[in-house]
């Protein structure tokens, strides 16, 4: 699944996935179901998952690209969280927690982030020319 690297100097480096395999960091509340927040955990087993969000994300799995829930829950909301993907027959390689709260992000990596706002329903991604904020690595 990933390959090793080598810098230069022939010390290794972090692994690349390969070229046609995706590696999916998905937010939970308000993007696979209704909106809910840390302060209101009786919620979290009671929503029910979105439909579609159900189908891709499943079918992204089947095709071999790696699921990793990315949530603003805490390691207190683990049990809770993991019980209401696994009873709703999400699949998924992990699940983690602590993510920052309120939205506006700017993920910085030495990998390549490809960043997709949900909007309301989840489908395949199709490619868009989009305006994006970059370093100036001319100076």
């Amino acid at each position: 699944m990933l390959k090793e690297l080598r810098d230069e100097n022939g010390n290794k480096i972090s692994p690349k996935l390969g070229e046609s395999m995706k590696n999916y960091l998905i937010d939970i509340d308000g993007t696979i179901t209704e909106d809910v927040p840390n302060e209101e955990p009786e919620r979290m087993i009671t929503c029910v998952p979105f439909p579609d969000a159900l189908e891709t994300l499943n079918n992204w799995y089947e095709e071999g690209h790696i699921i990793t829930f990315f949530t603003s829950r805490t390691h207190e909301h683990k049990q809770v969280t993991e019980e209401w993907l696994d009873k709703h027959g999400f699949k998924y390689q992990s699940v983690v927690y602590g993510k920052p709260r309120g939205g506006n992000y700017h993920w910085i990596d030495n990998h390549i982030v490809r960043a997709t706002r949900y909007k309301g329903k989840f489908t395949d991604l199709v490619s868009k020319n989009v305006n994006i904020e970059v370093f100036n690595d001319k100076e």
